[in-house]
């Protein structure tokens, strides 16, 4: 059973899909996961149709699911399964203990592997690029972003990127929008519902905005720790090549 969506993803991707009873809301993806039952989601599980459908192990996610979920499986007689997703390489190291538990280690190994290889020839190809200053935008309402020790900064160094936030120590924090004007970035890369540009059109004064450095990447391929966050990625490193395009000539 899978408490998250990118659980749910890296289980498939381990090889797991025919063990999998149970499901968390917005398991989305592949396509054959949102056929399966699903039990809430990482804050209000039901328990009720849990102990129905009778799984041995949950997988939760360290991040994402919060204490008192995982003891609660535990008292049930479920085995929990912790998995963590801080850096891009426990993804890879994920897949690999999921295969392990159901059984299916070679395809995990290749799933991880090629997982990495992605990763690996992102930053072989974008190694040594401009820095290039950015702003990530979670939400507008409250204006919210990532910190220092958030995937997503991670991927924008892989990119050659600067998280303008990287100096908090949060994974993710609400901020105000003076001291976004304040630290200047060059792009504002949202995983927001909705064009981001009409908000930040009304600042001007932010290169972000004169040069049209306004971008949106999908939360399910970027937010979302599961082997297809190389591909969200993939797609930063090219948007912050396109910023790097737009500056003057010297």
């Amino acid at each position: 059973m899978s408490v998250a969506p990118n659980l749910t993803e890296m289980l498939y991707a381990a090889g797991a899909a025919n063990q999998v009873v149970a499901v968390s809301a917005y398991s989305d993806y592949p396509e054959a996961a949102k056929e399966l039952p699903q039990i809430g989601d990482a804050f209000r599980l039901d328990f009720e149709r849990i102990v129905a459908l009778a799984p041995t192990v949950a997988v939760v996610w360290e991040t994402g699911t919060p204490a008192g979920v995982a003891e609660r499986l535990e008292a049930l007689g479920i085995r929990v399964m912790n998995i963590p997703t801080r850096t891009l390489d426990d993804i890879a190291k994920g897949v690999i203990e999921l295969g392990e538990l159901a059984g299916t280690r070679d395809t995990a190994e290749r799933a991880a592997r090629d997982f990495r290889e992605q990763i690996a020839a992102l930053r072989e190809r974008y190694r040594g690029r401009p820095a290039v200053r950015v702003f990530v935008q979670i939400d507008d309402v409250p204006l919210y972003t990532v910190g220092g020790p958030h995937l997503i900064t991670e991927i924008l160094g892989l990119c050659g990127g600067e998280n303008v936030f990287s100096d908090a120590d949060a994974q993710a924090l609400p901020v105000d929008l003076e001291s976004v004007l304040a630290r200047a970035p060059e792009v504002i890369l949202s995983t927001d519902t909705g064009d981001p540009a009409p908000y930040w059109a009304r600042f001007p004064q932010l290169t972000a905005v004169t040069r049209g450095n306004i971008y949106q990447s999908r939360a399910d391929l970027l937010a979302r720790p599961s082997p297809r966050i190389a591909d969200g990625a993939a797609d930063v490193c090219a948007r912050l090549d396109e910023a790097r395009a737009k500056r003057p000539k010297a």
